[in-house]
């Protein structure tokens, strides 16, 4: 049985976030703009494809996704212990797949190393140092993800200038339920928006991916071709060529794990998580809305959440809150922290996660 993770006050503190980024332009990130008559589909497997790479190179596990016409979510645990026990040449080896980096950084990871004094490796290692708190940083994440994006996406287009909508915006995530109310909002997004009827139609999300492994490449194609730079063109802090990071590899999801063994992994089984995700998708669909299921789902219940609750207010579950979604002694508690009287979402965290007396 999932235990409850125990209380998290500090929006520094907690490792959950859930993030949106959105699209600036008339012409849609993805789907067909009816006005030009273009489609960009395939900029859907564009960005799966990349957040499931940067993952591979950050300390941030991925645990939910899902890529819309003009939006994207993603929930995700950032882990500055794991980014702490990568030693000097591990870091900079991840840095460097992402940024070309200083001249001392390159020469120290060829041969050229033993020809390097002392004070020029102390220097690589605070460079060391500052790449490894920016590998479990989500701003840097983010960065590296929405700038590759709107590369690719203003190359194809012919154009320059802003692609997206200014900064993303993140909420953070105090406790399991906040989430699991988090991933289940992402994860049913394209059902919730009447596009598709089942989870498993549900392209490019995270919980297709889960179960229908076979779908995961067969939608979308692959990055635009562009000319390659040469590295002496590149300044350290720019990001390398697309087609250098296409060669990029690609982590897998956050595993489940309800007997909290191990910590890096998704609070609950994945079971219970389907057949939560399964009922409450049948009563979200705008065209097909189902009823509230009789029998009491085990994940609520075990969470201490009220379903009928959860289920009517689903569609703006998130958007009630600000910038943290928890119960609401976490709330209070975050509140007093930044000594503020009110945080936004503390109606909805009472109604949310707090179950009723019988």
């Amino acid at each position: 049985m999932t235990q409850p993770r125990s209380s998290l006050v500090s929006i520094e503190d907690t490792p959950w976030y859930h993030v949106v980024s959105r699209c600036v332009r008339r012409a849609f990130l993805c789907g067909e703009d009816r006005v030009s008559g273009h489609n960009f589909e395939h900029r859907r497997q564009w960005i799966e494809t990349r957040i499931l790479e940067l993952a591979a190179i950050f300390t941030i596990d991925v645990a939910a996704y899902a890529v819309m016409s003009n939006h994207y979510h993603v929930v995700v645990r950032l882990d500055p212990e794991r980014a702490a026990s990568l030693d000097t040449e591990s870091v900079l080896r991840r840095w460097t797949r992402l940024f070309s980096g200083p001249e001392l950084v390159r020469q120290y990871l060829s041969t050229r190393r033993k020809l390097m004094c002392a004070a020029q490796v102390r220097r690589v290692e605070e460079y060391a140092q500052t790449y490894r708190a920016r590998l479990a940083d989500l701003s840097w994440f983010m960065r590296v993800l929405n700038e590759s994006i709107a590369r690719q996406a203003n190359e194809e287009d012919g154009v320059r200038g802003r692609f997206w909508e200014g900064r993303f915006k993140s909420q953070a995530l105090l406790d399991d339920a906040a989430v699991l109310a988090a991933m289940s909002y992402v994860d049913l997004n394209p059902v919730r928006a009447g596009m598709v009827e089942t989870l498993e139609q549900s392209d490019h999300t995270s919980l297709q991916r889960r179960i229908r492994p076979e779908a995961k490449e067969e939608n979308g194609n692959a990055p635009i071709e562009s000319a390659c730079q040469n590295h002496s063109s590149v300044t350290p802090n720019e990001l390398r060529p697309e087609c250098e990071l296409r060669s990029l590899p690609r982590a897998p999801l956050m595993p489940f794990d309800a007997t909290g063994q191990f910590e890096p992994a998704i609070p609950f089984a994945f079971e219970d998580y389907l057949e939560l995700t399964d009922a409450l998708g049948r009563c979200v669909h705008p065209a097909k809305r189902g009823s509230i299921p009789a029998h009491r789902l085990r994940l609520l219940d075990q969470l201490g959440m009220d379903a009928e609750t959860f289920i009517q207010q689903s569609s703006h579950l998130l958007r009630a809150f600000g910038s943290a979604i928890g119960a609401p002694e976490h709330l209070v508690d975050l509140a007093a922290q930044r000594q503020c009287r009110y945080l936004r979402g503390i109606s909805m965290a009472r109604a949310l996660f707090t179950r009723p007396a019988a």
